[in-house]
């Protein structure tokens, strides 16, 4: 039997609308932003970018419509390297994303639209069963069906296929999951969700890791933002520092270069609290640039900061 390789990766695609401003506007109010960008975006498919930027090899599943931005979906695919397990679809329209950035913090809040993404099912998993089954990483958000996801992870554990599991967007999931898990993958307010309280420090963090991994999950990260990523599983609990590449311009789509440049790094045999460095080195450098896919960086980017550091 061959050794497994590569990276599979089940999410939506979205086209990211993005403006730039000094705050939300209210109900009722208009307000003038200071920038605007369109470009690819949503979890999975960010997370397919940025991998396959960073030196993996990627597969991403996922519905687009047959409009102008499934046209966009599947050239950046192109572009970056990622292999297109793609439906196109008549009569609805691709995913769509708005994104608000504060102008001066680069912080983000996002509204996403799933589009034919959200009727991503089973039957998309058992078509790409092969791919799934021999793959050395199978990795998977919530952005769309979560039965869709939990099939394809039940079906990656069975084949002996590492998963990551990203539960975010946030949301109830049923315990049987975490099973299912070999690292699962939220940041701090996701987690703070899963498990109902608070976390603000490392002891906190640490409780909550330990909850996920009492629940079934073989490893817990939680991505902490500018303080890096708290790894936790049997035996082993680590704060991972984040790295700085320069001044912070756009916090979108950290957690996705995050999970890109984790999976990359596991997917080469990699061990956790490396694969985790190599992630905090690839978010690092995307956050120095606006949009999310464009900003994914390369692996000779990353390998420099890395020796930098």
């Amino acid at each position: 039997m061959s050794a497994k390789s590569g990276i599979v990766i089940l999410g939506i695609f979205a086209a990211d609308t993005a403006y730039k401003a000094k705050r939300l506007p209210h109900i009722g109010e208009t307000l003038l932003g200071s920038g605007f960008t369109l470009g690819p975006g949503g979890k999975g498919s960010n997370q397919a970018i940025a991998a396959a930027k960073a030196g993996g090899k990627v597969s991403f599943i996922s519905r687009v419509g047959n409009d102008p931005f499934g046209e966009m979906a599947l050239a950046a695919y192109a572009a970056a390297g990622v292999e297109a397990r793609v439906m196109k679809m008549d009569g609805v329209s691709s995913g769509a994303a708005f994104i608000f950035v504060d102008e001066v913090s680069g912080d983000n809040a996002i509204i996403v639209a799933p589009g034919a993404a959200g009727l991503i099912g089973i039957e998309d998993i058992d078509a790409n069963r092969a791919e799934i089954e021999s793959a050395a990483i199978f990795m998977t958000q919530l952005e769309q069906p979560l039965e869709a996801a939990i099939h394809g992870l039940s079906m990656a554990k069975r084949a002996g296929v590492t998963t990551i599991f990203n539960p975010a967007p946030a949301q109830a999931i049923p315990d049987s999951v975490y099973g299912l898990c070999d690292f699962i993958v939220p940041n701090e307010v996701e987690a703070a969700q899963l498990v109902g309280h608070a976390i603000e420090t490392d002891e906190q963090a640490r409780a909550a890791a330990k909850t996920l991994v009492d629940r079934g999950a073989r490893a817990v990260i939680i991505t902490l933002g500018a303080r890096g990523a708290f790894y936790h599983a049997a035996g082993q609990s680590e704060l991972v520092p984040a790295l700085s590449a320069g001044n912070v311009v756009d916090t979108t789509g950290a957690g996705d270069a995050f999970l890109g440049g984790f999976a990359t790094a596991i997917s080469e045999g990699r061990a956790p609290i490396e694969a985790i460095r190599f992630g905090c080195a690839t978010a690092a450098i995307a956050v120095t640039r606006p949009g999310t896919a464009p900003a994914m960086p390369s692996r000779s980017e990353i390998d420099a900061l890395l020796r930098s550091q």
